[in-house]
C-alpha cells in the first residue's frame, strides 16, 4: 500500500471552493423563448393575413369602381370635319425699308439761314426745306448782268465800225484785211455776249439752289443742321433725310429650296399676294404684292431675299420695323380640314378620336398643309366625320361619350349613390 506524503511547508492551506449547483430554472427559460417565438410567429402570420385580405378587398373595390367608371361615358367636346380652302404659304422674317431715301444736301456753299420743315412732318415734293444766303449769288448775278451790258455796247460799236470799214472796202479805199480785222472783231464781241448771258444763267441757278427744296415726297427726319451754320455741297450728311413711305417696301428670306416655285409665278405674270404680321406671327399689319426676286442665293444662310411692296396708306409699317412675312403662293380648294387640337401623336403616327354612334374609336391620319390652328387630312378622314377635339386624355378605344360643341359646358350629373 503506497502511502501519499503531503509536503511541509510554511504557506498556509485553502480549501476548495465549495461547488455550485446549477439552477434548475434554465430548461423553463428556453420553454419561455420558444413559447414568445411561437405567440410572435403567430402574430405576424395573422397580420400578413389581415394585410391580404385587405388588399384583395381594396384591389376587389377598385376593379369594382374601375368597371363602373367604364360604363360611365367620358364627357369629350367635338367638332365635325370640314372642307374648304386651304392657303399654301412661304413664312419669312423681314424687315420694313423706305422706297426711296434721300439725303437733302445743299447744292450750293453759304450760310443757312432759314429752316422750314418740323422735324418728323409729311413733305411733298418741291417743297421749301432750307435757304441759303442769297446775297453772293445775287452779286454775281448782278456781275454778269454789267458785263452783258458792256459788251453788249462793245459789239454795236464794233458793228457800226464793220459798216464803214465795208463801205471804205467798197471804195477801194482801205485793205481788205482792216476789213477782215473788224469783222473778227464784231465776232469777239458776239462771243463775249453768249459767255456773259451762260454766266447770268449760272448765276440765277446759283440763286435757285439758295433754296433748298424736297426732292422727293416723303417723311422728313431730324435736323441735322441748324441755322446759322455754313453748310457746303461737299458735305457728307447733308441737312435732313427724306424716305418715302407711301408706298414701302419689306425686305424678307425664305429657303432656297422654295424658290423654284416662286420664279415659275412670277415667269407666268402671276402677281403673288405678300401678307406682314406683327411678331407673335398672329395679327395682320398690312397686305402687299410680291415686286422682286434678289439675282443670287446667300451661300451662309442658303436663303434667297424677296422683296414686296406694300402701299402703306394707312402708316402701319415703318422703315427698319421687324415683321413676319407669308407669301401665298396657292391655295388648294376642298381639301379636308380639322382643327389641330384634334390631332394626337402616337409611336405609330399621328391618330384622331373618331365619334360614331356614342362611342369613340382610334383612326390613323395622315396630315398634310398646317395654317393657323387648322390641319390639312391627306388620308384618314372624310368630310362631316366627328372627332374629340377635347378630352382624349381620358378616352380609349371604344370608350362611351358624352359629346358636347366647342364652347358649351358639360351637362349636370347627380352624384352616385
Amino acid at each position: 500500500m503506497t502511502t501519499k506524503f503531503t509536503p511541509v511547508t510554511d504557506e498556509p492551506i485553502t480549501p476548495a471552493p465549495p461547488r455550485v449547483a446549477e439552477p434548475a430554472s434554465r430548461p423553463r427559460r428556453a420553454i419561455y423563448s420558444w413559447l414568445w417565438f411561437l405567440i410572435l410567429a403567430g402574430l405576424a402570420y395573422g397580420g400578413f393575413r389581415y394585410y391580404q385580405a385587405s388588399q384583395q378587398k381594396q384591389q376587389a373595390a377598385s376593379a369594382a369602381q374601375a368597371a363602373k367608371l367604364s360604363n360611365r361615358p367620358v364627357s369629350v367636346v367635338t367638332t365635325a370635319v370640314t372642307t374648304g380652302d386651304i392657303p399654301i404659304y412661304l413664312r419669312g422674317l423681314g424687315s420694313v425699308t423706305a422706297f426711296n431715301t434721300v439725303s437733302v444736301k445743299s447744292r450750293v456753299d453759304g450760310q443757312l439761314i432759314a429752316v422750314h420743315y418740323t422735324e418728323g412732318q409729311a413733305v411733298k415734293q418741291g417743297d421749301l426745306l432750307g435757304e441759303i444766303d442769297p446775297r453772293p449769288f445775287q452779286v454775281q448775278l448782278a456781275q454778269a448782268e454789267g458785263q452783258l451790258a458792256k459788251d453788249e455796247a462793245q459789239l454795236t460799236d464794233a458793228q457800226a465800225n464793220l459798216a464803214r470799214y465795208q463801205a471804205l472796202w467798197n471804195e477801194k479805199v482801205i485793205a481788205k484785211q482792216q476789213l477782215d480785222t473788224q469783222a473778227a472783231t464784231v465776232g469777239q464781241s458776239q462771243g463775249a455776249i453768249e459767255s456773259d448771258k451762260a454766266t447770268i444763267d449760272n448765276a440765277k441757278l446759283q440763286l435757285t439752289y439758295a433754296k433748298i427744296t424736297a426732292p422727293i415726297s416723303g417723311r422728313i427726319g431730324l435736323r441735322l443742321v441748324d441755322v446759322g451754320n455754313v453748310v457746303h455741297a461737299s458735305d457728307p450728311n447733308g441737312i435732313a433725310v427724306i424716305s418715302q413711305l407711301q408706298p414701302i417696301t419689306v425686305l424678307f428670306n425664305i429657303p432656297a429650296d422654295n424658290l423654284q416655285p416662286i420664279l415659275q409665278k412670277l415667269r407666268g405674270g402671276a402677281k403673288l399676294n405678300v401678307g406682314a404680321y406683327d411678331r407673335d406671327d398672329r395679327n395682320k399689319i398690312a397686305t402687299g404684292t410680291l415686286l422682286t426676286v434678289d439675282n443670287q442665293i446667300d451661300q451662309s444662310t442658303g436663303t434667297s431675299r424677296l422683296k414686296a411692296v406694300f402701299p402703306n396708306t394707312d402708316n402701319a409699317l415703318f422703315p427698319n420695323q421687324f415683321v413676319n412675312c407669308r407669301l401665298l403662293l396657292e391655295t388648294r380648294h376642298g381639301a379636308v380640314i380639322v382643327p389641330a387640337s384634334g390631332i394626337q401623336k402616337g409611336p405609330q403616327g399621328n391618330y384622331v378620336y373618331v365619334v360614331a354612334d356614342g362611342k369613340a374609336t382610334v383612326r390613323p391620319i395622315t396630315t398634310g398643309t398646317v395654317e393657323g390652328d387648322n390641319i390639312e387630312i391627306a388620308q384618314g378622314l372624310k368630310a362631316n366625320e366627328t372627332i374629340v377635339i377635347e378630352g382624349q386624355d381620358k378616352l380609349q378605344d371604344g370608350s362611351r361619350v358624352d359629346t358636347r360643341g366647342p364652347g358649351e359646358k358639360p351637362a349636370r350629373r347627380r352624384r352616385a349613390e
